[in-house]
């Protein structure tokens, strides 16, 4: 379910028609007219290929609304969200400068502090709204690198490939940091780094994009601070994850399905972090792209200073752009995310909380359903929504093609589609899974699964049943 409801767009384009009224007539210009003609030729060609079947011959959208798509980190905006990106699009405020937007960027303001609060962090933590989760690395990095003279930056190895390559844009040294088999940076190999390097800034991720892994941020935050390292959180797939850890202490224990296995503690921990980054693009139901970067000590702002001849006037309060690297600024981010917070809050038994855990649980249910049916053996234990799967074979090479096989058949099917998304892992970590394989390629492709989607929990036996035909020879 995408679409606004009718009654909810109708309020809002009838009281922009009142707010626009109050202002007098006001022609709209010749040169902005477009012909009839014209117009309806492109909109056919505009919808044509944007509901083209993905398995047609032209490139077409994959059906990310649907639970059976179960690829990548895709789906649509909650109804509400899209209603109200759609009404402050039509006003397009810019949340560079509060003359910009004042409304939106007040409202980007409140949901800041909403999302602090959701971490755990200051209420006077500062921060600001993204266009996702690479910009907002960007600038947790550059403040780093200002607060520790240019020390190096340490990640996990399976950490999201923006830091080196940010890492690479300011200057910085990056140094990985081996993860272990489950994909998670670990206390002592962390330690082996920073002995040996001069590393400022320590970056630790809570949901891993591939294996939706979780670092330990409780164990390792304390080998961080024992070297004087910054502690930078990249929450961004996994941040409202914290909702489930902050559950009256419990892990959905109204839910008939456990969460055995959720890292509660490591989702607590981000409360700890000098800095976190968060994407309500993802689990925060909202259009791309809204990202989010936090920094617990406010001071960190004196890093943004800068002066503008013609902005910053028509208030003496803080303009999101006096503490942001990007200049212009969608308001209808803030507006869009801010009515979705309204209307379903960041609290853990209800609200955003059973979204979120919806997922959780589909992730485990679908990973039970695969490893119980012999086809197919589960890489990792599930730890947020994701899943890594392959199917069983007597070698590597054939875990690899028969992967490709069951990704290709899958979106092929033309009654029954099912869509997945392929990950590639070295030898050693594949033969942990498939002990008895041979090894013979020094990598293979296995399958993946994200499952963010609410819907989904009631779609994992078909998804394993299709799963389970789609293996077969």
């Amino acid at each position: 379910m995408t679409r606004p409801p009718d009654p909810l767009l109708s309020r809002l384009w009838d009281r922009l028609d009142a707010w626009e009224a109050s202002f007098g007539p006001a022609e709209t210009h010749p040169a902005l007219d477009v012909p009839a003609e014209r117009l309806d030729a492109a909109v056919d060609e505009f919808l044509d290929r944007l509901t083209a079947t993905p398995r047609g011959e032209a490139p077409g959208t994959y059906p990310f609304f649907h639970p059976r798509y179960a690829g990548q980190m895709l789906k649509p905006p909650h109804p509400v969200a899209t209603a109200a990106y759609a009404a402050a699009l039509r006003l397009n405020p810019n949340n560079h400068a509060l003359d910009g937007g004042p409304p939106t960027g007040q409202m980007e303001k409140e949901v800041v502090r909403d999302l602090a609060a959701m971490l755990g962090l200051p209420g006077d933590a500062l921060g600001h709204l993204t266009g996702g989760g690479t910009v907002a690395n960007l600038e947790a990095l550059w403040v780093a690198r200002e607060e520790t003279g240019g020390r190096a930056v340490a990640a996990s190895a399976d950490a999201h490939y923006t830091h080196a390559r940010m890492c690479g844009v300011l200057g910085v040294p990056f140094v990985p940091v081996p993860a272990d088999a489950r994909g998670r940076m670990q206390p002592d190999a962390l330690e082996a780094v920073l002995r040996t390097h001069d590393v400022g800034t320590v970056v630790l991720t809570t949901g891993t994009t591939g294996l939706g892994s979780v670092d330990p941020v409780h164990e390792v935050l304390p080998v961080c601070r024992a070297h004087g390292a910054r502690v930078h959180v990249d929450a961004a797939y996994g941040g409202f994850f914290r909702l489930l850890a902050l559950s009256s202490g419990t892990l959905a224990s109204e839910s008939p399905m456990s969460l055995s296995g959720f890292p509660a503690e490591a989702f607590r921990a981000i409360e700890h972090a000098d800095s976190v980054v968060i994407d309500p693009h993802k689990h925060g139901l909202q259009p791309y792209g809204c990202g989010a970067v936090l920094f617990r000590d406010p001071r960190v702002g004196r890093h943004y200073v800068h002066d503008s001849p013609y902005t910053y006037f028509t208030s003496d309060e803080l303009h999101l752009g006096q503490i942001s690297l990007e200049c212009s600024r969608p308001g209808a981010a803030a507006a869009a995310l801010w009515l979705t917070l309204r209307a379903l809050p960041l609290r853990s038994d209800d609200g955003l909380g059973p979204v979120v855990r919806a997922g959780v649980e589909a992730a485990r249910d679908l990973a039970a359903r695969l490893d119980a049916g012999g086809r197919y053996a589960v890489v990792t234990p599930p730890e947020t929504d994701i899943v890594v799967f392959a199917p069983r074979a007597a070698s590597l090479a054939r875990v690899d093609a028969s992967s490709q096989r069951i990704f290709d058949a899958g979106m092929a099917d033309p009654t029954d589609p099912v869509f997945l998304s392929l990950y590639r892992m070295e030898a050693d970590r594949l033969l942990a899974a498939l002990p008895g394989a041979v090894a013979d390629v020094p990598a293979g492709r296995v399958l993946r699964s994200v499952l963010m989607k609410p819907e989904h929990a009631r779609w994992t036996a078909h998804l394993a049943d299709r799963l389970h035909a789609l293996a077969q020879p």
